[in-house]
Formats: C-alpha cells, sequence, structure tokens
C-alpha cells in the first residue's frame, strides 16, 4: 500500500495563485511533482468533507469544478467516527487551532496521512503540537521524500 498523504485547500489551490511570486511557482512546482508520483502509485491522495465544504466556498466556477474533479478522481474519500473526531478536534482547538485547520489534521491523523500545507502559521502552530503526523509545506515534503 502507498503511503498516504493529506493536502489542505491552500495547497491545493496552489496553482490557481498569482505565479509571479518565486515562493508560490515553487510550491506550485511542487503540488505538481506530488500529484505526479500520486499518478505513479507511489501515494494515495486522501481527502474529507472539510476539502468539500472549503472548495463549495471558492468563488472561481472553474476552480471550484477542476479542484472537486481532481480530488474525486485523483483522491480517496475518508469518513471517520465523528464523536472522536470531534473530541480531538476541540483538543487542538484549544491549543490555538481554528476550527477547519483542526478538522483538517483530525483527518490526516485518522487516516495516517502526511498532512501537507502552505499555510506558515498553521505549520508553525503544528510543530508546536504533538501530532501523529508529519506536516510541512510542498516544498519541504518533495525534498523529504526525493520527489524531481
Amino acid at each position: 500500500m502507498a503511503n498516504k498523504i493529506y493536502l489542505d485547500v491552500c495547497a491545493l489551490c496552489r496553482p490557481y495563485d498569482d505565479q509571479s511570486y518565486m515562493r508560490i511557482n515553487l510550491e506550485t512546482i511542487a503540488v505538481q511533482l506530488i500529484f505526479s508520483a500520486i499518478d505513479q502509485n507511489m501515494y494515495d491522495l486522501v481527502y474529507s468533507p472539510v476539502h468539500v465544504k472549503e472548495i463549495s466556498a471558492i468563488s472561481d466556477q472553474v476552480e471550484r469544478f477542476e479542484l472537486y474533479h481532481l480530488l474525486q478522481q485523483t483522491g480517496k474519500f475518508i469518513n471517520l467516527d465523528k464523536v472522536q473526531a470531534r473530541k480531538r478536534a476541540e483538543k487542538l482547538v484549544s491549543a490555538g487551532l481554528g476550527p477547519a485547520d483542526a478538522a483538517h489534521l483530525v483527518f490526516a491523523e485518522t487516516a495516517g496521512a502526511a498532512f501537507i500545507t502552505c499555510d506558515d502559521k498553521l505549520r508553525k502552530k503544528c510543530r508546536a503540537l504533538d501530532l501523529a503526523v508529519w506536516t510541512g509545506n510542498p516544498v519541504a515534503f518533495c525534498d523529504k521524500e526525493g520527489l524531481r
């Protein structure tokens, strides 16, 4: 079985961001490398109801459609015990995470998936928590995994 990865919505949206910024462009390339590795069955992409809810709020219809399609075609939907998930999410919220970020992390932990985000503040908070999964940005993930 392939290793699992969980990209939050800001990482999934990176290719739609302004590519004139070097950092954004590098993270976009990294996200593309990750999806190439998923296509080669090196990793399983998992996604959750949190993705669906956040993507539904994207105002650009093309971006919203493409992200839904990408997740449905490439990813595996995960669901979990809502009672246990809520308890863990509440602990993460009390540790300083926002509700959506906490929910993303609970799903990633439950799936045993590496958690990939482009949100610096979230990554910094994750480093301070006792999480059961690796967390980092797309470039760090590619570097760690030797994706080129």
